[in-house]
């Protein structure tokens, strides 16, 4: 891959952040073992940068990050590149307003996904941040394109930046990738409160015009 110098720039910082990035994983405790990964859309170039597969979170450093092409084509990098890469390659072709992409099997949010079920929007905390209920997408098997297409087709449709993948787990999606870890990280969070409300009842949902103003609120004029 010929880069500018710009270009070259973006990818050895994006290395390291990304990298950085998956110790966050392990902190909120979203993954076990090798599994999720974090990628990183390049600006200004047709790339990426993924975990390699299969490798220690423990043996992570940004020379071992990957960069493949928006295909999946390995570009730069001496191992192979995630499982998921053709799957967020294709969430990047796609969403071109998305930076970045995560992918975790976190307990609680996984099993709504185990169930096929969305998490309803039940909580203000949700509806800051997701703008609704966290809906489920399709099942679809790991190796292709297949999870990146009902990645897109669920999310094209929902204010939502996370996904439960049907039987499988969390793909969430941001501006850049730590938005996206953040998401991936409130996406558990709200998993694990909503099924502890469920132990005690019927959780309440909040209507949806005052999640509307919420999520405006909190996208628009919270913070600094």
């Amino acid at each position: 891959m010929t880069v500018t110098q710009d270009v070259r720039s973006t990818i050895t910082r994006l290395r390291r952040e990304v990298c950085e990035l998956h110790a966050e994983l392990t902190r909120y405790e979203l993954v076990v073992w090798t599994a999720g990964n974090v990628s990183a859309r390049v600006p200004g170039a047709d790339a990426m940068v993924i975990k390699p597969s299969g490798v220690s979170y423990d043996d992570l450093t940004p020379d071992n990050m990957v960069v493949t092409d928006l295909v999946g084509t390995v570009l730069e990098g001496d191992l192979a590149p995630s499982s998921d890469t053709a799957a967020q390659a294709y969430v990047y072709r796609h969403l071109p307003e998305v930076g970045g992409v995560v992918h975790t099997h976190s307990t609680y949010a996984t099993a709504w996904a185990a169930r096929a079920e969305p998490i309803p929007c039940v909580l203000t905390m949700m509806a800051d941040e997701f703008g609704g209920e966290i809906p489920v997408g399709p099942f679809a098997l790991i190796g292709d394109d297949s999870i990146g297409r009902g990645i897109v087709q669920t999310l094209r449709g929902s204010r939502s930046p996370a996904v439960l993948m049907q039987n499988h787990g969390v793909f969430a999606i941001g501006r850049d990738a730590r938005s996206a870890v953040k998401a991936a990280v409130m996406c558990e969070d709200v998993a694990r409160t909503t099924h502890i409300a469920r132990q005690l009842g019927e959780p309440v949902p909040i209507a949806q015009e005052q999640v509307s103003s919420l999520f405006d609120r909190y996208q628009n004029a919270y913070g600094q």
